[in-house]
Order: structure tokens, then C-alpha cells, then sequence
């Protein structure tokens, strides 16, 4: 899957084709390409640039052109360019000078710069990363070295490369009006106990991502599912028993009734729990939007847990938006199918908001840091071919299914087949303690989703923010199925009390107490940005805080739907089994 057959297309027409039928393989002799990818401060991973923005020199072979597989590789801003180094297949190159700098007071500065914020490079040799330090400071900082040196190994078993090494060596010091050599060279290992397909082992971190703490934090997370199962059926099976034992009869309260208040009981608005939330467009625009994710969500984690994606640039970032685009059925389908049944009208209008939320708020965000992308000329300021190709996308792929997905929705599902006949006049709610109010219960609703993944949220955001490589994907899928369960116990223990109490608006109170999970988790962003990294300027703390803003949007969105979605069944399942008048 060499990136660059498309250059040696004229020349070579016959190896490549020998070449796309052997994936990966070499032949002895046969050309490997060192790509150099970006350069950027080794505390700021997603400030990158050309690695040529640094006045690095090039090599003297014929430039080869790169161009970006995948969607996903253009936006995470690969910049692939040919170092020149003439490397072939089990051949060894000695110790070589390939350029030289001609390193003015300009371009001095710039290395200074570069090593002042301790700069770092990355490289690839058949899609195996590799990394080095641009230079170092003596202990004083007032001299600054380059190193000018690499010394590259090549693993490699059978036709195959398995593993590639850097060492960089030949510290030089940075004096203006000098020139200064970058050589390298190239030797070869065999390893015939690597295996081409784990040869992204030695990547991985299991000491850090299969740590007794993460263990830990499952079980904590297991627990709490345990309670919140017994807790909601202690309400199904005890509580509501005694209710609906007490409506039935037509008993007067008992003493622990009384303390609660007179005439409490959820049976007292059967007339109104069905009546549609304020806002029904917003309302199940969300709903959609939160269901969509969710599948996007269960569909990805599953297909990285069967194919190792981190091994392919950018295909988490491709993968995710082609399950998007795909599964935008689901948002039309669940969004229209819950407008209808509300009784709204402008389901066209509906439709439209339902397709561009989740996109307008992604898109409205990557426009904004891309404009500081581009004043800082940064590899992470997405081209305009890219930005026309996600419109496209928006345009001619979601908006249509997301359509299919409405006119299913609203034919399928979308009559209104309520338990309980809603009242044409809404019933007064009446005063309760402050702690029953839906504000409070929304800002409480949250802190046990929160707290079943906050463990995990920190693994997350250590292999995004820093330079692991997340790969435990059955830890994801099982605390996204954690996460799911608490925000349904959750939510129906608040609508219980809320209804209890006769307040009827349980749908947005359902949907923001577990959407609530959000401003926790954007809230321990602020506490890892700031005592986990060692991030600075700008450009990053834009990057950082606006796409955690992004991430937390679309968990809470979820989470809200999730908490709706089970929520309904449960009310839907309490006013089936009583007796109205």
C-alpha cells in the first residue's frame, strides 16, 4: 500500500500492479520510501507542521509526490513529503552525508526556536512511525545542538518490514554563518519472530492501559450498576406495588405517605404525563441525534475491536464518519417517528435541524480552530478540497437517508398510541421542596454516569491528548454498555420522584439529567488540561478546549437520549398497568 505509486505511475505500470497484489511486500533491492511527516512542540501533539518548515535540507533523490488516502488521514493533518534518502530493500547503507545546511542567522533562530519548545519530528517507513528529537540545549541554555545524524534500522521477516528504529546522533552545534552536514545511515535486522500482522505491537502500552487501576475501575463501575439495578427494582417491584395496590383500593395514605405530603402519587397526572414537551422539534431533533450517535458509537467500538485500526492513518477518523453518514437512517427514524407522535407539523423543518445538528456543531467548531490552524500555518488547517468533500457528505448522503429514516419513522411509529388520554386543559403543578424541582434533579442526574467513566474518560484522553495508542476496545464496549445501564437507572429514579411529586415534565428533565454527564466530563477536562499535560499556547488550548467541548456535546446528547428512551418505556409501562377513572 505503498503512497506513492502514483508518482511512479509512467515508469513503473507492471510493479505496480505486482505491487497492489502484494500488499506490503518487497522485493530485494527494491526502493523504500522514508516519508517525513510534521514537526511540531512535543507538549502541544496536535500543533504540527511541515517538517520542512523547519529549514531542514532534503535529499538529492527525484522528489516523489504524496497524496491523502483517505478522508480521515486529510483532516489529522498527514503531511507525507519525500526526504530524498535512497534506501532499498536488505541492503545496508554506511554512514553517508545526503545534504547540507547552509545555516544562516534566519534559519538559526528557527532551530533554536524549534529546540527552545522542545520540537519533535515524526517519519514513516511502510506506515511504521518513527520518531526524533529535532536537537538539545546545553544545561546552561545558552548553546544549542542539532542532531544531524540518523541512524535507521530496518526489521524485517521473509519480503516484509516488521520493525524500523531511529537513533539520533552527530550533536552539532548551532553557530550562524556555518555549514553543517545531515547524514544517515541504514542497517538491517532480521526478525523472523515478528510477525507482519503484530508488528504495531511494540506500540502498545499494556502496562498503562492494563493496569490494575483500570481493572479497578470496571469493578467500581460493575458495582454500581449492581445498586442502581437493585435500586430501580426496589422501585418496580415494591414501590409501584404499594401504589398501584393503594389506587386501586382506594385507601387513604399511610404515615409515611402523609410525610411526604397529601395527595402526592404519579397516578394524580395520568391526564398530562403523555402531553407533548415544550420545544418538540429541538426535542426530538435531539432524541434522533442522540440515538444516531449511539449507534455510531456501538458500531465503531465493535468493528475496532475486530479490525486493529489504530495499525491505518486516519481510518478511526474515516471509519467514524462513514458509520455516521450511514446510520443517519436511525436519527430520522427516531427523531420523525417522536415528532409525529407529539403532534408536530413541520417535520420538514424538523428533518433539516435533526441531519445538521451533530454536523453544523462539528463543522462550526474545526471552522474556528482552522482559522488559528491557518494563521499559524499548522498541517492541521484542513484544505478546501477536504471542507467541499464533507459538504458533500452533509448534502448528498446524510440529508437523503436521514429523510428515508423521517418518512419511515413517521409511517411506521409515528401515531400516538398513549396508555392514558391526554387532558385538554394541563393540570396546575403543585409547590414541592427545593430538592424535587427538575433544575436540581437535571444537576444531580449526572454525577453517577459520570462517575462509572470518569475512570476511563482519563485512558481516552491520555491516548488522544498524548502519545499513546488506544487499543482496549472491549474496556470501551463494556463501560459504554456500563454507562448506558446507570443513565437508564438514573433517569427513571428521577422521573419516579418527579412524578411523584405531580410534575408531568419528564421528558426534558429526563434528557438533561442524564445529559448533565456532559458538564462533568467538560469540567475534568479543565482538571486534566491543566494537572496531566504540560500543553501551551493558543493554537492547542483552542484545539483542546474546543473539540472537548465538541466530544462532551455529543456524549451528553447521547446519554440524554438513552435516559429518554428508557425513561419512556418505563412510564409508558406504570400508566399501562393502572386503572384510570
Amino acid at each position: 500500500k505503498h503512497t506513492y505509486f502514483s508518482a511512479l505511475c509512467m515508469k513503473r505500470k507492471v510493479a505496480i500492479w505486482w505491487l497492489v497484489l502484494n500488499y506490503a511486500s518487497y522485493q530485494d533491492k527494491e526502493e523504500v520510501v522514508l516519508w517525513m511527516n510534521t514537526v511540531g512542540p512535543y507538549h502541544n501533539r496536535q500543533e504540527t507542521y511541515k517538517y520542512f518548515s523547519l529549514p531542514f535540507c532534503v535529499g538529492s533523490k527525484k522528489s516523489i509526490s504524496h497524496y491523502h488516502e483517505t478522508l480521515g488521514e486529510a483532516l489529522q493533518g498527514v503531511e507525507l513529503e519525500f526526504s530524498g534518502l535512497d534506501i532499498k530493500f536488505k541492503d545496508d547503507v554506511m554512514p553517508a552525508t545526503y545534504c547540507e545546511i547552509d545555516l544562516d542567522k534566519e534559519k538559526r533562530d528557527a532551530f533554536v526556536y524549534a529546540i527552545k519548545n522542545h520540537y519533535w519530528y515524526q517519519m514513516y517507513i511502510d506506515d511504521l512511525p518513527i520518531w526524533g528529537i529535532v536537537g538539545e540545549a546545553d544545561e546552561n541554555g545558552e548553546d544549542y545542538y542539532l542532531w544531524t545524524y540518523k541512524k535507521l534500522e530496518i526489521g524485517f521477516n521473509g519480503n516484509r518490514i516488521v520493525d524500523v528504529n531511529l537513533t539520533s546522533e552527530g550533536k552539532v552545534k548551532l553557530v550562524p554563518n556555518t555549514k553543517i552536514q545531515m547524514s544517515y545511515s541504514v542497517s538491517k535486522m532480521e526478525k523472523s519472530d515478528v510477525k507482519f500482522e503484530d508488528r504495531f505491537d511494540k506500540y502498545l502500552d499494556p502496562s498503562f492501559f492494563q493496569h490494575r487501576i483500570h481493572w479497578f475501575s470496571i469493578f467500581n463501575s460493575f458495582m454500581m450498576v449492581i445498586f442502581l439495578v437493585g435500586l430501580v427494582s426496589m422501585i418496580l417491584m415494591r414501590t409501584l406495588r404499594k401504589d398501584y395496590a393503594r389506587y386501586s383500593k382506594e385507601e387513604e395514605m399511610d404515615d409515611m405517605d402523609r410525610d411526604l405530603g397529601d395527595e402526592y402519587g404519579w397516578k394524580q397526572v395520568h391526564g398530562d404525563v403523555f402531553r407533548p414537551s415544550s420545544h418538540p422539534l429541538i426535542f426530538s431533533s435531539l432524541i434522533g441525534s442522540g440515538c444516531q450517535i449511539f449507534a455510531v458509537s456501538l458500531i465503531v467500538i465493535i468493528v475496532a475491536m475486530i479490525e486493529d485500526l489504530y495499525t491505518e492513518r486516519g481510518s478511526m477518523l474515516s471509519t467514524a464518519i462513514f458509520v455516521y453518514a450511514a446510520t443517519s437512517p436511525v436519527n430520522g427514524y427516531f427523531g420523525g417517528s417522536l415528532y409525529a407522535r407529539q403532534g408536530g407539523r413541520r417535520w420538514i423543518k424538523q428533518m433539516f435541524i435533526g441531519a445538521f445538528l451533530i454536523p453544523a456543531m462539528v463543522c462550526g467548531t474545526a471552522f474556528f480552530i482552522n482559522f488559528i490552524a491557518i494563521y499559524y500555518h499548522a498541517s492541521r488547517a484542513i484544505p478546501f478540497g477536504t471542507m467541499v468533500a464533507v459538504c458533500c457528505i452533509c448534502f448528498f448522503v446524510i440529508l437523503p437517508l436521514n429523510l428515508v429514516g423521517t418518512i419511515l419513522g413517521r409511517n411506521l411509529s409515528g401515531q400516538p398510541n398513549f396508555p392514558c388520554r391526554v387532558n385538554a386543559v394541563p393540570r396546575p403543578i403543585p409547590e414541592k421542596k427545593w430538592f424535587m424541582e427538575p433544575a436540581v434533579i437535571v444537576c444531580l442526574g449526572g454525577i453517577l454516569p459520570f462517575g462509572s467513566i470518569f475512570i476511563e474518560m482519563y485512558f481516552i484522553f491520555t491516548s488522544f491528548w498524548a502519545y499513546k495508542i488506544y487499543y482496549v476496545y472491549g474496556f470501551m464496549m463494556l463501560v459504554l454498555v456500563i454507562l448506558c445501564i446507570v443513565t437508564v437507572c438514573v433517569t427513571i429514579v428521577c422521573t419516579y420522584f418527579l412524578l411523584n411529586a405531580e410534575d408531568y415534565r419528564w421528558q426534558w428533565t429526563s434528557f438533561l439529567s442524564a445529559a448533565s454527564t456532559a458538564i462533568y466530563v467538560y469540567m475534568y477536562s479543565f482538571y486534566y488540561y491543566f494537572f496531566k499535560t504540560k500543553m501551551y499556547g493558543l493554537f492547542q488550548t483552542s484545539f483542546y478546549f474546543g473539540y472537548m467541548a465538541v466530544f462532551s456535546t455529543a456524549l451528553g446528547i447521547m446519554c440524554g437520549a438513552i435516559g429518554y428512551m428508557g425513561t419512556s418505556a418505563f412510564v409508558r409501562k406504570i400508566y399501562t398497568n393502572v386503572k384510570i377513572d
